[in-house]
């Protein structure tokens, strides 16, 4: 993608970020998967067809093909993800977190290098982490210490993605104030506008249930801005 004059520049990118919240993540995250029962694991997610097991054998398998290097045309399509799940259905329970714990600890430097073009790997851990705690029952779901690291990344990934432009009004810690996300429309689209909590912002995003949550949106439909069904660009 290519910035002209009427083209905005994308948002800075620190390259620190994905990594930083990748740590954060793992350091609240990890000791809590440690300490459930493994009946626990069992239990479906936001993410049809999954469980909570298979949803961190995705991350940890997302996070080691980071790590190793490993991708190649048609990684986390659809199809990739179950075969590296399926990949990992007689791994034992403490196995699977051990690899998941190494690739949250060691990815961090390698999204940073790419320029951008994995900050949604480190963006769909994090979200992934919620799904776990909304399976669960536990408090604080898209949210907790990593939110204003997953905020800041969201704006770079969606502008990334070509999303269509909000400006968002977020009521959370560090936000700022009003600031666009996504890309103006080439065909003069009218900016969106949204106004509610930070969490809710990232459901929106990550196409989770809303149930519950209390939110404005103007000028865009919630489809709209589902990111996570748009593939990554790898290739530039």
């Amino acid at each position: 993608m290519t910035t002209t004059a009427s083209t905005p520049a994308a948002p800075v990118r620190d390259p620190e970020l994905p990594g930083l919240l990748l740590r954060t993540e793992r350091d609240v995250l990890l000791p809590l998967l440690r300490a459930t029962p493994e009946s626990a694991f069992a239990l479906r997610t936001a993410c049809p067809g999954w469980t909570v097991r298979h949803v961190l054998a995705h991350c940890a398998a997302a996070l080691t093909r980071v790590v190793e290097g490993r991708l190649e045309k048609g990684v986390f399509s659809p199809e990739s993800n179950e075969r590296d799940i399926d990949e990992r259905a007689e791994l034992p329970l403490p196995a699977l977190l051990d690899e998941l714990e190494r690739g949250m600890t060691e990815a961090g430097p390698v999204i940073a290098a790419a320029g951008g073009k994995l900050d949604g790997v480190a963006l769909g851990e994090w979200v992934h982490a919620g799904d776990v705690r909304e399976a669960w029952g536990l408090d604080g779901a898209y949210a907790g210490r990593g939110l204003a690291y997953a905020l800041g990344l969201l704006e770079g990934v969606a502008y990334r993605k070509e999303m269509p432009q909000i400006v968002a009004d977020v009521e959370s810690q560090g936000w700022g104030g009003p600031r666009p996300i996504g890309l103006p429309s080439s065909d003069g689209r009218p900016v969106g506008r949204y106004r509610g909590d930070g969490p809710t912002l990232i459901r929106l995003y990550a196409n989770r249930p809303l149930v519950g949550t209390r939110y404005e949106l103007h000028g865009v439909q919630e489809g709209d801005l589902h990111l996570f069904d748009r593939p990554p660009k790898l290739d530039g």
